[in-house]
């Protein structure tokens, strides 16, 4: 096959891989996606969705897609989970969407997924979806890149986008910088049928209780159908993984003495899984001549900002219109792919930390977090996630 020929190959099918699949077919290039699992798939529950990536969906085609499977909560509240004092409400609805131009809304991660999946099978001509290849390694010949399969074999494509998550094995290659930052801090996922929540908590909310090293985030998925929980506490545990067997006794006792609401939430689960929450120091080396990389792979970032998927669909739309610009010069465009994107998500990276110490405050420092924002109003709190959420 002949260089000008050949795919670009996108190593990883999650939600990142598959934006930047479809963002580059949608300009007319071949794209081929080595996806190392026996099928495209999502693990996990719940995914909040911003106006950025709304944005982002629009141009992708798929923004009707996603929102008939969405549910547009009413607001963000901010909870103490000691005092059970209502700190700071967030209304999401009208004068949200007035603000931004696009809503505000909570999804299963897996129906976002789908809906990706889908979305690059509709454009089979211009994507190949290729399942059991897991890739161990790739060669830059310059005007090819050849990628390297566990099973001997490998593929050929005129660029390489590793889109491969917090693991990445392009990274390591690439960069060689080690394994990611572990936090300290664990999540544990759970759903509930919604008609079993309580009902003094069955709130049309995207909801933070926060505490003492915990928090407990909470709101409804599939359209009321189910009631998505995510729980974290500081740990010395470290396990690698992202879909493990929780212990609910480890949990609740993490959780003791938190207000009677969230506590009978949390006492409605017996089937946890967790994974640790980790990630990296922001950097600017994202490409190597005709390699780059997206999503998790460049910028890996803690959950408290609920971007990683956001940005990483960010990321997917920003390189294919570089590559439109640079006309196939790849190491030209994967440069100012890299230059439009690396403050920013640096940005979200450390201020995704920082929200984590603000969230598990004790003492003082939460009287503090709750005075100051007990203040603000809901124009200053808009405001304050101007910079974010009216894009890059």
């Amino acid at each position: 096959m002949a260089a000008q020929d050949a795919p670009i190959l996108i190593v990883g099918g999650g939600i990142g891989g598959l934006a930047a699949a479809r963002a580059l077919a949608l300009t007319g290039r071949r794209v081929h996606v080595l996806e190392q699992g026996r099928a495209f798939g999502e693990i996990g529950a719940g995914i909040q969705l911003s106006p950025n990536v709304f944005r982002m969906f629009e141009r992708l085609g798929i923004e009707d897609a996603i929102r008939a499977d969405a549910v547009f909560v009413d607001d963000i509240r901010f909870m103490d989970s000691l005092t059970g004092e209502a700190v700071m409400k967030v209304p999401l609805k009208q004068p949200f969407e007035a603000r931004f131009g696009k809503p505000y809304a909570v999804t299963h991660r897996g129906d976002l997924h789908t809906t990706l999946l889908k979305s690059c099978q509709e454009l089979d001509d211009r994507i190949v979806l290729e399942t059991e290849a897991k890739v161990t390694g790739y060669t830059d010949q310059g005007d090819r890149v050849t990628v390297r399969l566990a099973d001997g074999t490998a593929r050929e494509g005129r660029a390489l986008i590793g889109a491969d998550g917090l693991w990445s094995k392009i990274r390591a290659q690439m960069l060689n910088d080690g394994p990611p930052r572990v936090s300290g801090h664990i999540a544990y996922r759970a759903v509930l049928p919604y008609d079993q929540v309580p009902e003094n908590v069955r709130w049309d909310s995207a909801c933070l209780w926060a505490g003492p090293k915990t928090h407990l985030v909470h709101y409804p998925l599939r359209r009321k159908e189910l009631f998505n929980m995510v729980a974290v506490f500081h740990s010395d545990r470290y396990v690698e993984g992202w879909d493990l067997t929780g212990d609910r006794d480890e949990l609740m006792q993490r959780f003791e003495g938190v207000d009677p609401r969230p506590a009978s939430l949390l006492s409605r689960i017996t089937d946890w899984r967790y994974w640790v929450l980790c990630d990296r120091e922001p950097v600017r080396d994202w490409f190597q001549g005709n390699v780059a990389l997206l999503g998790d792979a460049a910028h890996p970032m803690l959950q408290y900002f609920a971007q990683g998927a956001c940005m990483a669909t960010e990321d997917a739309l920003c390189l294919a219109d570089f590559l439109e610009q640079a006309g196939d010069d790849f190491p030209r465009a994967f440069e100012a792919y890299r230059d439009a994107r690396y403050l920013r998500t640096a940005r979200v990276q450390l201020m995704a930390r920082l929200l984590g110490e603000i969230y598990h405050a004790a003492d003082v420092r939460a009287d503090l977090r709750n005075h100051v924002l007990g203040m603000r109003t809901p124009e200053q709190s808009y405001e304050g996630l101007a910079w974010l959420y009216d894009g890059p």
